[in-house]
């Protein structure tokens, strides 16, 4: 029984990240019905955002008179570099504010990422909106390339550590709670940490669309376009905001994922293939499957790769998702959740 919770428990894990980028996808998906093969570039983006954000709160000086060693008593002057952060503000001020620059490049991601996605499609993919999905799916997937080079150049081609802060560094005993013994389950704090983030990201984006009036006109966009349009109502100004924001959905999830997965300039690629599945499991256009469907393949993702299945069925944990996606498809053509006449044409 403690190993099917600790399973779960990576499940959820895993099914946080599917969940984020493929409500991003949906939102895009759902309000300007555009198949957007660029998203996990987003995800990229926001994570090489806390890697930028490490980088700057590190930048210093070397501190020529500062102490580096001692021996006997005596100690010996070197060079040593001081983070200005910590000559502005203290060394424990400081050291505290660059411990948590993960949690910190949210505030600096978000500006980010909604003027990448702006520009993303105002520059780009408004001119693919009556382009038939093949067209979108190309130039979108050539633009994931080009962004995915660019961070390459830029950053390299080796992973990046951008570890958590210190106070959630360590396990927590998670079997205590329920009446196992201690350090029966534990799990990492900042896996947890991550699942609660999500749902919180998730929490305020239905409840962005659900309860506000921009969010209700969206959705009423969504349903009938052009009825909208002859109201008076600038739907695609708000559409644009609506990239944005799915942007930065997607680029969040980037950022708080990289204590978990150090960044590299193909994780983009490697979480898009199977986002977009999620995406099609759960039903195109329908945001509530694009959440269940991230969670569920997540969970199963995870009891496959458990020892005593790849012993039985090897290679299983690698062709899972696949599996269920082409066994959904085959007995429900439009995912758990999916509407009538999306991607029927």
């Amino acid at each position: 029984m403690d190993g099917l919770i600790l399973q779960i428990l990576n499940g959820l894990d895993k099914g946080s990240a599917y969940a984020l980028i493929a409500l991003g996808l949906t939102l895009i998906f759902g309000t300007l019905g555009v198949v957007n093969f660029g998203h996990g570039a987003l995800f990229m983006i926001g994570a090489f955002c806390a890697v930028t954000l490490q980088r700057i709160l590190n930048l210093g000086f070397v501190d020529e008179g500062a102490t580096s060693s001692s021996v006997g008593g005596f100690s010996f002057g070197g060079a040593q570099e001081t983070p200005y952060v910590e000559h502005w503000f203290g060394e424990a001020v400081g050291g505290t504010i660059i411990d948590w620059s993960v949690p910190l490049a949210i505030l600096f991601a978000i500006p980010v990422m909604m003027l990448v996605g702006i520009a993303m499609e105002r520059g780009l993919i408004k001119h693919f909106y009556k382009r038939p999905h093949a067209d979108q799916i190309l130039v979108t997937f050539g633009l994931a390339i080009v962004l995915q080079e660019v961070v390459k150049f830029y950053f390299g081609a080796n992973p990046i550590p951008t570890p958590a802060p210190d106070a959630f560094t360590g396990s927590f005993d998670f079997g205590v709670l329920i009446g196992y013994d201690p350090f029966t389950i534990v799990y990492p704090y900042w896996r947890l940490v991550y699942f609660v983030f999500a749902m919180v990201i998730i929490a305020a984006v239905f409840g962005f669309l659900q309860f506000t009036t921009f969010g209700m006109v969206v959705r009423a966009g969504m349903a009938d376009r052009e009825t909208v349009g002859l109201l008076g109502i600038d739907i695609d100004k708000r559409f644009t905001i609506m990239f944005a924001i799915a942007a930065c959905v997607a680029g969040l999830a980037g950022v708080m994922y990289t204590p978990i997965n150090s960044p590299n300039y193909h994780m983009g690629m490697d979480f898009l293939v199977l986002s977009f599945v999620v995406v099609v499991v759960g039903g195109m256009g329908s945001l509530p499957g694009a959440v269940l469907a991230g969670f569920l393949l997540g969970i199963l993702e995870s009891f496959a790769s458990m020892a005593e299945v790849i012993d039985i069925v090897p290679g299983i944990n690698q062709i899972i998702i696949y599996l269920v996606a082409i066994v959904i498809l085959l007995t429900r053509p439009r995912g758990l959740m999916g509407r009538k006449g999306v991607m029927e044409e």
